[in-house]
């Protein structure tokens, strides 16, 4: 066995990386990270003011290739194009960070219409970027799905049900798929986040900049390097789910 300093990042070199919801919060601290670490990456997102900031940090400190594009995870034909769009620019997938979701409230207080559209996004989302990311993977035998949770699908808030059942879908999927896709050397970890400052948090930056100050929350760059972590493992050694949360936040 080499040095460990041997392994932490040094695998990122010229990955082909996709982050679902690239453009913000987590996806974009992740970025930031393997864009830097030599990773060439292409990201996602529905708004296109977040993506094109998104790409001009990430751009300023890239050592690897950075693409990006508008698009909606919900929707069938973005996802197809988005596809399209990996294929030409990476030329197919080393690493899939499942990332894009949507933050919901209780049955009680969302509309159906909204609900439909979470699932679509939350859930459905993960399962069709790991379908076309596992077509690709399976061809050169390698691969690695990072599925981000949250400590939700552990915690099950009364505030939140919609959001808990999304979350616990993706723990669920993440375990039975690594039983699925491991035969064909293609790795999958789960990571569960607890509160991470972004803007699926309630309050300011402000009140979130105090909770982390006080140790009752996470930036996301402490969850990008629980992705890094993962990522970083030798070939024979899964992390086959990773829970992180403030020092200070009792579950």
């Amino acid at each position: 066995m080499g040095n460990l300093s041997d392994y932490f990042g040094r695998n990122i070199d010229r990955r082909k990386i996709v982050i679902t919801g690239g453009s913000t919060g987590i996806g974009k601290a992740a970025a930031l990270l393997l864009s830097s670490l030599g990773g060439d990456v292409f990201i996602f997102g529905r708004d296109k003011d977040d993506l094109d900031q998104a790409l001009g940090e990430i751009q300023a400190q890239a050592e690897g290739k950075v693409y990006g594009i508008t698009a909606d995870i919900a929707l069938k034909e973005d996802i197809e194009m988005v596809w399209k769009e990996i294929d030409q620019r990476l030329g197919g997938v080393d690493i899939l960070i499942n990332n894009a979701a949507l933050g919901a409230d209780g049955i009680t207080e969302e509309e159906y219409e909204n609900i439909r559209y979470i699932l679509e996004t939350n859930i459905l989302g993960y399962i069709s970027f790991a379908k076309e990311a596992v077509k690709r993977m399976t061809i050169q035998q390698r691969g690695h799905i990072v599925n981000i949770g949250s400590m939700s699908a552990e915690t099950h808030e009364e505030t939140g049900t919609v959001y808990v059942a999304t979350k616990s879908a993706v723990r669920g999927f993440s375990a039975a798929l690594r039983k699925e896709v491991n035969p064909l050397g293609i790795k999958v970890s789960l990571i569960e986040p607890g509160a991470v400052s972004s803007d699926m948090q309630p309050g300011t930056r402000e009140e979130h900049r105090g909770k982390i100050q006080k140790m009752e929350m996470l930036e996301a760059e402490d969850i990008a390097m629980s992705i890094l972590f993962c990522l970083s493992q030798p070939k024979r050694c899964d992390i086959v789910s990773l829970q992180a949360r403030p020092h200070l936040q009792i579950i």
